[in-house]
């Protein structure tokens, strides 16, 4: 109720607030109708991780136009009849190849040679993690994804190992081997499902999947890891009318938010040269709140 002075008046049959108009014009519509667009990946996408930079800077700048729905996509059920023939992937050693070539490229630290070391065998069990964590503990399970990935393309850890999902999830707050135990019940495999057939139904057949969907179910669909424009473009076409981006946080803000940021992520979302990083880092973070480091060539810069 209003907080404003309550009376009840004779002659305008009013109880209530004394200030209100005789008639009124009322719009129940919401002010602004979101785009649904729907994020198709898997956690050992090596192409998702080198998305990263371009997705969080679509997002910062133009989030306030979509709802972020991100579906698991099932890359490796099991290496029992695998292929990827068009990169030579046969068995798990045949990965390491492929991840060290997408990270050279993109510039997002990928060691791979988890691949040879201790093999990750399905990327179900990640997945399902994820989706356990989505149900439960909403608003987690993006933090979740992204630990994962760190841990299994930077620091060669086996995130299809219960023990390394445990300790991701422990990092979250969260009790890791309760959401562990969880996930490995026909109950998390069923809302994997329902992802697999969302996907399905968008059309995805591989990732980075993009979908934009508007509330008359016409939507777009941007395969692949693209630039920045890419994502805007495909956003002012399905949204029909001019979009503003939003002003990019503090690199304080955002380094409270991701507790690690590599060379790659700052220079796309500040528009930065990569020899410039360092010095912007400096300029913008009080001391001895962070520490930077090198992992694979590449700079990046942890919160304390």
């Amino acid at each position: 109720m209003a907080d404003g002075p309550m009376m009840c008046d004779l002659a305008t049959g009013l109880c209530g607030p004394g200030d209100e108009d005789m008639m009124q014009e009322v719009d129940l519509n919401p002010s602004e109708k979101k785009i649904t667009l729907y994020y198709a990946t898997d956690p050992i996408c090596s192409h998702c991780w080198a998305l990263e930079p371009v997705l969080n800077r679509f997002l910062e700048q133009y989030g306030q136009y979509v709802d972020v729905r991100i579906m698991m996509g099932g890359l490796l059920a099991s290496w029992q009849g695998f292929s990827d023939g068009a990169n030579g992937i046969q068995k798990p050693s045949d990965v390491a190849g492929h991840w060290r070539e997408v990270g050279e490229h993109s510039r997002m630290p990928i060691d791979g040679s988890v691949w040879h070391t201790d093999p990750i065998l399905s990327s179900y069990p990640p997945s399902r993690v994820f989706k356990i964590i989505q149900h439960t503990h909403k608003g987690k399970e993006e933090e979740f994804l992204r630990r994962a990935r760190e841990a299994v393309f930077v620091f060669n850890r086996n995130i299809g190992d219960e023990h390394v999902l445990m300790d991701i999830v422990n990092q979250l707050g969260l009790d890791g081997k309760q959401i562990v135990e969880e996930a490995s019940q026909q109950s998390a495999q069923d809302l994997l499902e329902e992802d697999f057939e969302t996907v399905a139904r968008l059309g995805v057949r591989g990732f980075p999947s993009i979908v934009m969907v508007n509330e008359e179910n016409k939507g777009i669909k941007v395969v692949g890891a693209r630039s920045l424009d890419t994502y805007v473009q495909a956003l002012q076409q399905i949204i029909a009318r001019e979009v503003t981006p939003r002003a990019i946080p503090s690199l304080s803000n955002k380094l409270k938010e991701t507790h690690m940021l590599f060379s790659k992520e700052i220079e796309v979302m500040y528009d930065l040269e990569q020899h410039a990083v360092e010095a912007f880092i400096t300029s913008e973070l009080a001391p001895n709140t962070y520490e930077t480091q090198q992992i694979l060539g590449e700079l990046y810069v942890v919160q304390r």
